[in-house]
């Protein structure tokens, strides 16, 4: 079989003549004969032909980018001005150039290295294959193999086998859990989103952590401690940006340690996130208010009364620059919202 990497330009030019010709035919969607179950296999058949010849196309298109670029480095001048000409004469954007010719490396080291043929080529979705091209030499490894055993590989497939790879080597995780997973006894799916969590708690937490699983290594565990991990990051995360906590100089591991004697622990990190983006939300309305109040002072200088529908734009603005700032919170004006500014200083 002629791999893609094998194709010759008049071969090439040939299958762009012939892309009406791709060895199937789209089902009648008005067939009510065709079975829903038959009518998305059909479906999902012609999607996986579209798929490989986009990847294909990618990677030829990032080659033929490499070679005007290269071309342009020898003959032209430094500043690659003749390939970016060129570009702008395709209608392709440079950052979408260099993607492809990204693309293209990745292919050509991984068939280069012996690591993925041809063939195996055909098994990757567009989206997978540059998604294992930016994966680690290992996840490669890993993705690749699959591929050359048959394996449709999607970015889900790519995504599941990065997540147990991280999993199975992280340092987070006890090796009797580890080996659990190893054994089947534990599912990985499981332990990849703990790790995750984990990553973001400091030492005192992981290691709370660690001896819980250890004492009862299941899965209901594993999910229970992951939702706690989850909502501790949070916290954590949240509670070091509120200013006012800081200022109120609050011990935040005591409150965190009476929260989790409570089984509050979810609750208490919300309420923290929604402070900071409260805090967040009052520093953008004054930020905003001050400008409109610049920018209304300026209007007004620049109108007069000859302006009669600029001063009663400015009129009706007031209620949002002026120092009570009043909102309806419904089209019916039943209920609005007031708040002053006390000082602007």
């Amino acid at each position: 079989m002629t791999s893609f990497s094998e194709i010759s330009t008049d071969e090439l030019s040939a299958a762009v003549l012939t892309t009406n010709d791709f060895g199937f035919e789209l089902p009648d969607p008005e067939d009510e004969g065709i079975h829903d179950a038959e009518f998305e296999t059909q479906i999902e058949r012609a999607w996986l032909v579209c798929d490989r010849f986009d990847l294909q196309t990618d990677i030829w298109r990032g080659r033929i980018m490499r070679a005007v670029r290269d071309r342009e480095k020898i003959g032209g001048d430094s500043r690659g001005t003749g390939f970016l000409s060129w570009l702008k004469l395709k209608e392709i954007s440079k950052s979408q150039a260099y993607n492809l010719i990204e693309l293209a490396n990745s292919a050509d080291t991984l068939l280069a290295d012996g690591q993925l043929n041809a063939d195996s080529l055909n098994n990757f979705s567009k989206n997978a294959f540059v998604e294992t091209a930016k994966s680690s030499p290992e996840i490669q490894l890993m993705v690749t193999e699959a591929a050359q055993k048959g394996d449709r590989i999607t970015r889900r497939e790519v995504k599941q086998l990065a997540d147990e790879w991280t999993t199975m080597n992280s340092d987070l995780l006890p090796d009797e859990i580890k080996e659990q997973a190893a054994s089947g006894t534990l599912p990985s799916r499981f332990l990849s989103p703990l790790v995750k969590e984990m990553e973001k708690l400091p030492a005192s937490h992981i290691t709370a952590i660690q001896d819980e699983i250890r004492e009862k290594p299941d899965a209901d565990t594993v999910k229970s401690v992951t939702t706690e991990a989850k909502s501790l990051a949070k916290y954590l995360d949240a509670a070091s940006q509120v200013q006012t906590l800081r200022k109120a100089n609050i011990d935040l591991e005591m409150a965190l340690e009476e929260a989790l004697r409570l089984d509050c622990l979810g609750t208490a990190a919300d309420l923290v996130k929604q402070a900071t983006q409260m805090e967040q939300a009052v520093v953008k309305l004054f930020t905003t208010w001050k400008r409109m109040g610049k920018l209304a002072d300026r209007l007004y200088v620049d109108t007069g009364a000859s302006n009669p529908y600029l001063r009663s734009l400015l009129g009706s603005l007031e209620i949002l620059s002026g120092e009570v700032i009043e909102v309806d919170l419904d089209d019916s004006g039943d209920s609005s919202v007031r708040l002053r500014i006390l000082g602007d200083d």
